[in-house]
């Protein structure tokens, strides 16, 4: 009975991670989004601890979506590593500073975060748009490092959102088919989530005996997410994601701090 209750908060971090990874599969947006409100209301951890112990079940699909993405569309080297050191540099610069904020200052911009996230899916839903320019234009070097300057800033204040920040400036601004777009993204958050880990454990900001259970989970079920995916109506599976963006945007405000 003793070594049922000692392995029971294992087998709970493994199943939400799986729950997580499955549910981020599905709905096509990082886990961290909707694990760091979990981690908040459900486990009570101050938001700079939810977002470091988040980081822990996205570094590595993170890493492993951008080596397997690179393999199917590879992409010049200058080019990645343009996006990729500006945005680790910004990251770490700016998770020196999340560290140190009020949990609570941090918790309100997680949320607004997420409204505005919301409300750009919502947009997205209701106007259909072309993923990519008709014609590809010349990636201009000399700007990527700016985008990943923007990235890396939500990166390293959030621990999430790098890709959602750097996609429509890559595709809108910069003029990049949706392919390499997504690619430069995942050349910016995969190694922007190792160095904001890095920066928040040294901080003391990651409970690790709760991330690494659900890093392992949510790498199980990624995969069986995404599969489902394809299988569902796009537009409402949006509104529903929209849905519970919001609500529990509202509900990381009003629930009660520490």
């Amino acid at each position: 009975m003793e070594g049922m209750l000692a392995i029971l908060p294992l087998l709970t971090a493994l199943l939400i991670g799986a729950s997580l990874g499955f549910m981020g599969g599905v709905f096509g947006i990082g886990g961290g989004i909707i694990a760091v409100p979990l981690l908040v209301l459900g486990f009570g951890l101050d938001q700079p601890i939810a977002q470091g112990t988040a980081l822990v079940l996205m570094a590595p699909n993170l890493l492993v979506g951008w080596w397997r993405y690179h393999q199917r569309h590879p992409m010049k080297w200058q080019a990645m590593s343009a996006i990729a050191l500006s945005a680790s540099l910004t990251t770490w610069l700016v998770a020196q500073v999340a560290t140190r904020m009020d949990p609570l200052v941090l918790r309100v911009i997680f949320s607004v975060f997420m409204v505005v996230l919301a409300l750009r899916l919502w947009h997205t839903a209701q106007h259909h748009q072309a993923d990519a320019p008709p014609v590809e234009r010349p990636l201009n070097l000399r700007v990527l490092p700016l985008v990943g300057m923007v990235g890396g800033c939500s990166m390293g204040l959030l621990g999430i959102g790098g890709g959602l920040m750097a996609g429509p400036l890559l595709s809108g601004w910069l003029g990049q088919r949706q392919t390499t777009a997504q690619g430069l993204s995942l050349a910016l958050v995969a190694p922007s989530s190792v160095v904001a880990l890095a920066t928040y454990a040294g901080a003391h900001h990651v409970d690790w005996a709760l991330g690494l259970p659900m890093a392992v989970g949510g790498v199980l079920t990624v995969s069986a997410g995404v599969a489902l995916a394809h299988r569902l109506p796009e537009r409402p599976m949006r509104l529903s994601f929209v849905a519970i963006l919001m609500a529990t945007a509202l509900w990381l405000v009003a629930a009660p701090h520490g």
